[in-house]
């Protein structure tokens, strides 16, 4: 195989990459619920991620995958931090409450009659 034809592969590639990156952005702007937006918006950064190292390709240079893997780093971190915050709607409480602990309790017991209502 030669450069060129390389070239054209990495090129073609990136063009689908960001065909799919279109669409995803589409599925953040019309998703019915707030888990579909997050699913989109980390599928987006995973697809940010690929598109920074199929760029590094093309241009010839690999500093671009140090970016790449720092961008993907800060994408599991935001998306952990989304998460956390959709399901318990505040960033300062635990991820994991201990069962014995009064305040676990308390909050069973007001989802509880929250879903009973």
């Amino acid at each position: 195989m030669t450069d060129g034809f390389l070239l054209k592969v990495y090129v073609a590639a990136t063009i689908l990459l960001m065909v799919g990156m279109a669409l995803i952005l589409v599925r953040l702007i019309a998703g019915p619920t707030l888990y579909d937006r997050a699913l989109a918006v980390n599928s987006f950064g995973t697809k940010i991620v690929l598109f920074l190292c199929m760029f590094s390709l093309i241009i010839g240079r690999a500093d671009g995958v140090d970016i790449a893997i720092l961008y993907a780093l800060m994408n599991f971190i935001a998306t952990v931090a989304i998460l956390k915050f959709f399901r318990y709607r505040a960033l300062s409480e635990p991820m994991a409450p201990l069962p014995a602990s009064a305040k676990f309790d308390a909050l069973r017991e007001r989802r509880r009659n929250e879903r009973s209502r």
